[in-house]
């Protein structure tokens, strides 16, 4: 059976925003959320990029059913894993046990503000991989102190503990990471609707566990309209491959932005009111083996979204 779930982004809208919008989604249908960690937003027009663990807690307050995830967090440079095992784990406390802690390597462009040197993409892996098992250490609860390659903890212990320890969902868009994904994760996060990520995912370790897909979308009245809100409020939808994890600003994004054909931005999008073109969307991941598929609406229109996919796109998949 598949799963639906909402998009919040973090950079398009303010906290409190974020929170109404998923209450929105739970009252929509959309039975889970994930809700991205960003430090900067990819483009200056782009006016939002709040703290997410407090937003989180905002959350937690509004609604009764839905499951929250990061979507997602890089527990490696910017935040230590130690840290981010407490918020997370303080987070499923505040969520009923209703939120999973989404992980990938991140990107320069939120995670060099410490002054670090950005890792190549080897050397991410293998962070991550540390920072997983640095998180899983500190929810066995009891004092823990780990020595690695990359993180030293010191006599820690996580005292605020949720009954059951969140998921980690890790965050993919290589077969490199999709390995990782499914030897260490507990689920694969994905923007990529390709067969192989899953199936190497799958052979991993990963072939009971779930898969999610987040697919960009706008609903607008017209695919014109829709057009020109994705080119104003998501143009680093274009961008692709190592420019996304190694531009260090959101003005180097704006200028690769400026470079591109309007068409590439907006290129395999579903746009506009009808059903059908989200539908397709939509099984995009479907039909290559995702099981949880997240839709991330571009732009402000967000109550008119809500209305169009719980009336006429999310229904049609109960047939």
């Amino acid at each position: 059976m598949i799963e639906f779930g909402y998009s919040l982004s973090s950079e398009e809208f303010s906290p409190q925003d974020l929170v109404e919008c998923a209450q929105q989604a739970e009252t929509a249908g959309f039975t889970f959320s994930l809700i991205s960690d960003h430090f900067h937003p990819w483009s200056d027009n782009q006016p939002n990029s709040p703290f997410v663990w407090s937003v989180i807690g905002g959350i937690s307050q509004r609604v009764k059913h839905l499951r929250l995830g990061t979507g997602v967090t890089c527990p490696t440079m910017r935040i230590s894993p130690a840290i981010v095992a407490q918020a997370a784990a303080t987070a499923a406390v505040m969520m009923k046990g209703q939120f999973f802690l989404g992980v990938g390597t991140g990107e320069n462009l939120n995670e060099h503000i410490g002054g670090q040197h950005w890792p190549l993409p080897g050397q991410r892996l293998e962070m991550l991989e540390e920072a997983i098992d640095v998180i899983r250490l500190l929810w066995k609860g009891g004092w823990q102190s780990h020595h690695g390659k990359y993180f030293n903890v010191e006599q820690a212990r996580i005292f605020t503990l949720p009954k059951e320890t969140p998921s980690i969902m890790v965050a993919a868009s290589n077969p490199l990471a999709a390995e990782l994904a499914g030897r260490c994760g507990d689920g694969l996060i994905s923007f990529e609707p390709k067969r192989a990520l899953v199936k190497k995912f799958q052979q991993a370790g990963g072939k009971d566990k779930p898969r999610y897909g987040q697919q960009t979308v706008c609903y607008a009245p017209t695919k014109e309209e829709a057009a020109r809100v994705v080119r104003k409020h998501w143009p680093n939808a274009g961008i692709g491959g190592p420019l996304m994890t190694d531009l260090s600003l959101p003005a180097h994004f704006d200028a690769v932005i400026n470079l591109m054909q309007p068409e590439k931005i907006i290129e395999g999008m579903a746009l506009g009111p009808d059903p059908a073109d989200h539908v397709a969307a939509i099984k995009e991941f479907i039909d290559v083996g995702f099981d949880h598929v997240y839709i991330h609406q571009v732009g402000p229109n967000q109550k008119e979204f809500f209305r169009f996919y719980s009336e006429q796109v999310l229904p049609r998949f109960d047939k």
